[in-house]
């Protein structure tokens, strides 16, 4: 026995030793580099006197594009700053990260080979994608021809047994076009004409930095010779698809001036209108069933539309509306009303109609009653229903009313009154889109349906029956096991799934969402100035929720009354399946809460904005949501300033900040544009020529508000040369940043430069993702 026992231990022994040895021997991962130094870039202080007060930007010299000296410094730098990225990536460790995310984002990514085709008429129009191409193609087929044999997925699919022909006719490939326009293929505006003969596009030409109007015959396939224009901001079309409206830009990128070609004419385009004043734009709209082109004149003093008659463009204009400032106005038409969806003069969105005589501003009356704890977010119009985005106690709705309305409706009705059928909605719905619908005659409708927790689903909407179809939707979970795996595919029982209104409510495995495996919470911050509640929408993985708060990402906008995008996105799912929150903090200054709660985040009360952000931060740290110091922030654009000033504020809150193409330098911005900026950017930041502007402007900017000798987070700004605030205002930013605060290798400040935004490549997405999904891995993580 004891012999037997000496055996056992001598076995378990060498056993033993067997695999420590086994595990030394297998190879370790070689140390990490040390942290590089940061690039220092010159200084040339450049004095910015107004309003009795004098400012010294030590890096103005970035932002001089017409001197060559200062560019050839100025490109020498950027090579610099992606060494310093690099290497920065590399002593952190996150590079070996970077390769492993960008794999798992890629199986994410929704790889539809086609966009779901959009019904208008006898035809079926969609975008699809060629094996080995880099860009899509345009086509359509005629939906009569063998329905049954055609998906969704795959409307390509299909021949015409009689014919002997394919079903699909090719409109515009975009690898030719990208040929055509120096290796890119970038598409602003495209246009059907209403008899579907033609299409208007516009491409950008990467060369002349701009964008250029073509029209081609759909029947031949041949590009017209006529019209032919650069600098192309809108398009409409008149008289039938016989004639084509479109606006142009000045040096200012400025919409001054509409032209109408009328097609096969020999006669040069016609001008229907210019405007002189620098302070006035322009925008053209057909109505959906092509009565009307709506013309919006805004201004910083007032805004007007005008209609031209669709049969006759050349018969003058008609103002049917004028209204305060920076209005939001469409103006649609049906069976001799028309509608006008403003919110002029209003804090939120109301419904206007009257008679289409043309010849009359003052008889405009308002369809609904305003009704307490329902606002009305947006309208889409076919021949027989008008369709209602609306917000209910915070709860979105959707319902259709039927169309022309009751003789009796002179004025103000309840919106019950109209007899609404509501249509279905999953749960935690955070946004409604219209779709394309194009067919003004048919009473099904497109939308789009966007939750925090269900990838975007593309919905048809039956108006005659109530009944929907699931027309696509990524799909993240396995049918037979409902185990999330990571790849994105269409259900097959989706495609044709059209369930009864009645039934919209059942439970929620219809609609794909991911509720079983993701929670969503809401919460409301106080507000630092006591005077309002701060929405904050909260995800996180069910797997990982545990009584100790683990790491969270902050998501911000803030800006032009825009609302909080707080979509799924599927990158975002590597940080909630390794135990991060990710929250939104809906702040003033972004929509969906009615005219004053924008206005009150900008100009002088942007502060606003930035405060609310910063309280919310602090809510998710006090309620345990989030560890303390292991917070992050997100911010694209506007958002960019709306998280760098936050961290001017309360640098200490946060451990690391993701800054997309921001707006960082307000004030020298606003002053003087290097790129062309619009009155919105104006109404919305302020003008420093005002000293209450000024003031404000100098509170609240990223770079003139940078603390002196205090530890910052970590912080990754990625930018373009092409993005709208310049690739100068991170690297002033960055450089303005290590200059002035306390310099720690684990909390770098990081610049991520980025190839053109009119590249579209799937492996380039993922690793951008990638890197900035490894940069917060890296920085935030337990001291």
């Amino acid at each position: 026995m004891l012999r037997r026992s000496s055996l056992a231990a001598a076995t378990v022994s060498r056993r033993l030793i067997h695999r420590r040895a086994g595990r030394a021997s297998k190879p370790q991962s070689p140390p990490l580099p040390p942290p590089p130094s940061p690039p220092k870039p010159p200084q040339k202080p450049t004095p910015v006197s107004l309003h009795g007060e004098t400012l010294h930007d030590p890096y103005a010299w970035m932002t001089a594009l017409s001197d060559t000296v200062a560019m050839r410094h100025m490109d020498l730098h950027v090579e610099q700053e992606d060494k310093y990225t690099e290497a920065v990536l590399a002593s952190l460790g996150a590079d070996r990260s970077v390769r492993k995310l960008q794999i798992e984002m890629a199986s994410r990514l929704a790889s539809d080979l086609s966009t779901p085709a959009v019904r208008w008429g006898p035809w079926l129009y969609y975008r699809r994608v060629e094996e080995g191409k880099q860009y899509p193609v345009l086509c359509r087929r005629k939906a009569s021809l063998h329905e049954a044999f055609v998906s969704n997925k795959d409307p390509s699919a299909g021949f015409d047994f009689t014919s002997g022909k394919k079903i699909e006719q090719k409109l515009i490939d975009y690898n030719q076009e990208a040929e055509r326009f120096g290796g890119y293929s970038y598409e602003e505006l495209s246009e059907v004409s209403p008899n579907q003969n033609f299409i208007a596009y516009t491409m950008f030409d990467k060369e002349k930095d701009l964008f250029t109007l073509l029209v081609r015959d759909l029947t031949t396939g041949i590009l017209l010779d006529r019209p032919r224009a650069d600098r192309v901001a809108g398009l409409c079309w008149a008289m039938n698809g016989r004639a084509l409206l479109y606006t142009l830009i000045n040096d200012d990128w400025r919409p001054y001036r509409i032209y109408c070609s009328v097609l096969g004419s020999n006669k040069d385009d016609t001008i229907i209108l210019e405007e002189a004043d620098e302070n006035i734009y322009l925008s053209i709209r057909n109505t959906k069933d092509f009565s009307f082109i709506a013309v919006n004149i805004f201004s910083d003093s007032s805004s007007k539309v005008y209609l031209i008659r669709g049969d006759d463009p050349f018969s003058g204009m008609s103002l049917v509306w004028e209204g305060e400032t920076q209005s939001h106005c469409v103006i649609e038409h049906n069976r001799g009303k028309l509608f006008l969806f403003t919110d002029s003069a209003r804090d939120s969105h109301c419904l206007l109609f009257c008679d289409a005589n043309l010849s009359s501003t003052n008889d405009w009356q308002n369809l609904l009653v305003e009704e307490p704890g329902i606002a009305l977010l947006d309208v889409d119009f076919c021949d027989t229903h008008m369709v209602l985005i609306l917000k209910q106690d915070n709860k979105f709705r959707l319902c259709s009313v039927k169309l022309p309305l009751p003789s009796n409706v002179k004025g103000p009705v309840r919106l019950s009154d109209l007899c609404p059928n509501y249509l279905p909605l999953p749960d935690h719905v955070c946004q409604i889109t219209s779709g394309p619908n194009y067919d003004f005659s048919s009473s099904i409708m497109r939308f789009t349906i966007s939750s925090p927790v269900m990838p975007d689903a593309v919905v048809d909407y039956n108006l005659l029956n109530g009944k929907w179809t699931i027309v696509q939707q990524q799909n993240l979970l396995h049918e037979s096991t409902k185990i999330l795996y990571g790849t994105s595919f269409a259900s097959p029982t989706k495609e044709n799934q059209a369930l009864d209104n009645n039934h919209g409510s059942n439970g929620s495995n219809v609609w794909n969402d991911l509720l079983d495996y993701y929670e969503c919470q809401y919460y409301y911050a106080d507000s630092m100035d006591k005077e309002v509640s701060i929405p904050l929408t909260v995800v996180y993985s069910k797997k990982y929720k545990k009584d100790e708060a683990g790491p969270g990402l902050l998501h911000g906008h803030g800006a032009y009354g825009e609302v909080m995008d707080r979509r799924w996105r599927s990158e975002l799912k590597s940080l909630l399946d390794r135990g991060w929150v990710i929250a939104f903090a809906d702040v003033r200054g972004g929509g969906g809460h009615g005219k004053k709660w924008h206005q009150d985040g900008t100009r002088t009360k942007k502060i606003n904005s930035i405060n609310d952000f910063v309280s919310c931060a602090e809510f998710l740290v006090e309620k345990e949501l989030v560890k303390e110091n292991r917070l992050a922030a997100w911010g694209y654009s506007a958002g960019g300033l709306l998280v760098a000033s936050a961290i001017n504020a309360k640098p200490n809150l946060f451990r690391t900040a993701i800054l997309k193409v921001p707006f960082l330098d307000v004030l020298n911005t606003l002053l003087h544009p290097v790129l062309p900026l619009t009155p919105i950017d104006y109404y919305e930041f302020g003008y420093p020529i005002f000293i209450e502007d000024f003031q404000a402007i100098k509170e609240y900017s990223p770079y003139e508000n940078i603390k002196k000798d205090v530890l910052y987070p970590a912080v990754m700004i990625t930018s373009s040369l092409s993005a709208r605030f310049g690739i100068w205002e991170a690297a002033k930013w960055a450089a303005r940043a290590r200059d002035l605060t306390i310099y720690d290798p684990q909390r770098p400040i990081v610049l991520n430069m980025t190839t053109d935004i009119v590249e579209d490549s799937k492996y380039l997405q993922t690793k951008e993702l990638a890197i900035e999904t490894a940069f917060l891995l890296k920085t935030v993580a337990d001291p």
